[in-house]
């Protein structure tokens, strides 16, 4: 992490490297707002796994997630 993706062969960049330029664009060109708007989006997305490991069975996710103890 941290390192900067290989693009395939013929490519500029790496879709992610696209993605984070898009980001960055969206916040108005403030590499500091995009990283806080995708901090943000993470925390929810962590609220919401948390949220479903509670209401789902470890037998249900087939060992996806690991059992409460």
């Amino acid at each position: 992490m941290g390192k900067r993706q290989n693009a395939p062969a013929g490519e500029a960049m790496s879709e992610l490297e696209k993605v984070a330029h898009e980001a960055i664009a969206a916040a108005g060109g403030d590499a500091v707002v995009a990283l806080l708007d995708v901090l943000a989006r993470n925390i929810d997305l962590e609220r919401e796994l948390a949220l479903s490991r509670a209401a789902v069975s470890n037998g249900y996710s087939r060992g996806w997630h690991k059992a409460r103890l």
